[in-house]
């Protein structure tokens, strides 16, 4: 008999989500408009402490047009985090700008205050200042802003929060997508709650948000005839996925508390093993979206192998993000090292596991993946 799939991060439904849909059939609203749409905006605007909101269809047209309310244009330069997922910075190519990559820390494994502040004084000196900064969240773990947006301030330079990954997470009693200009969530399947597919962008400046609601309506000018004055984009949200996620905002907090008590269940039950998972510094409370750990560099055993053999007992376990100085397609842009020598982002890459964390796993789920890489470590 085939062995159960345990997978990375499935979508975990509270029972709830059906209600909202069904409303939306029920009054007909199965368009990018409607009342789902109105509450799960505000919904999320009141759990972190914002303002105002627009969902659209992914995280990363979210990011996109966050960065073209920002001014990003052809030749612009913007500096983005190296180690994360393609979406943070492809938007920046969708406006023909200049990323420049960023270097991780081990501290947190995002973006480096070192490595941001060589990259502005080099970017002055040479005159070639960006015109944003992109910081991501990694695996919901905060970054150090109260370091990034001393730099990022003191350069009069606007802050995109990429919070795709740490919805629910904290940073210094602060939620995380707060502390950029505009904040970017995403809801895709795999993410701590979901709409099947869908972002947000968040903000306190309200024309920001009403600048992109008019463009993620296809830009469409009042009126009673169809003008477009802007270029504009298919980009909201359906009122039936805004109905999910009116019905996951409502568990959120226990979806949050599950995937804390996961990572601390791996650390307890892997914690004699050459492994660190990953480190959470003072005042950061991450949601934990994904259980990750790193290989101690004197272990012979590889990131690549532990993946190979969880997949071999139908587990998902994935490597990191591979750092975006490595994509082929990003390969001649500039990259910004913490180091000297080498880079944080490789090294991370290289070592890095993440364990399948999703909220809906039992404690056989649980004690199956323990079970399976302490097999490996015990060779």
């Amino acid at each position: 008999m085939e062995k159960k799939r345990i997978y990375l991060s499935p979508p975990h439904m509270g029972g709830k989500e059906l209600d909202y849909v069904h409303e939306a059939f029920d009054t007909n609203w199965v368009s990018p408009f409607g009342p789902n749409l109105t509450r799960f905006e505000q919904r999320v605007c009141d759990y972190v402490g914002m303002k105002h909101a627009v969902a659209v269809t992914s995280g990363t047209s979210a990011i996109h047009l966050a960065l073209k309310y920002i001014g990003i244009k052809q030749g612009d330069y913007v500096f983005c985090q190296d180690l994360t997922f393609a979406a943070s910075c492809n938007s920046i190519v969708y406006e023909k700008a200049i990323p420049v990559f960023i270097d991780s820390e081990y501290e947190t494994y995002n973006m480096s205050p070192i490595a941001l502040e060589k990259a502005f004084k080099k970017a002055e000196t040479e005159g070639k200042m960006p015109k944003a900064v992109v910081i991501v969240d990694l695996y919901g773990q905060s970054a150090d802003y109260d370091k990034l947006l001393e730099i990022c301030n003191r350069y009069s330079v606007p802050v995109v929060e990429d919070a795709a990954e740490s919805l629910g997470s904290e940073y210094k009693g602060r939620k995380c997508g707060t502390f950029g200009y505009i904040n970017i969530f995403s809801f895709n399947g795999n993410k701590i709650i979901t709409t099947s597919g869908g972002g947000m962008a968040v903000s306190n400046d309200e024309q920001a948000v009403k600048k992109m609601h008019f463009w993620a309506n296809q830009s469409r000018e009042p009126g009673s005839f169809y003008l477009h004055k802007e270029l504009g984009y298919n980009y909201r949200l359906s009122n039936i996925c805004a109905g999910i996620g009116c019905g996951q905002m409502e568990v959120l907090p226990d979806r949050v508390e599950k995937r804390r008590e996961i990572f601390e269940y791996y650390k307890k039950a892997l914690s004699d093993l050459p492994i660190e998972m990953m480190p959470v510094p003072e005042g950061s409370r991450p949601n934990f979206w994904l259980s990750v750990f790193t290989v101690n560099k004197s272990c012979p055993i590889t990131a690549e192998e532990i993946v190979a053999k969880l997949e071999q007992e139908n587990i998902e376990g994935r490597r990191f993000w591979n750092p975006m100085h490595n994509q082929p397609i990003f390969k001649d842009y500039e990259f910004v090292t913490h180091l000297e020598e080498g880079n944080v982002g490789d090294d991370l890459f290289a070592r890095g596991v993440c364990l399948p964390s999703g909220s809906s796993m039992t404690e056989q789920d649980l004690d199956k993946v323990v079970s399976v890489i302490r097999k490996i470590f015990d060779r």
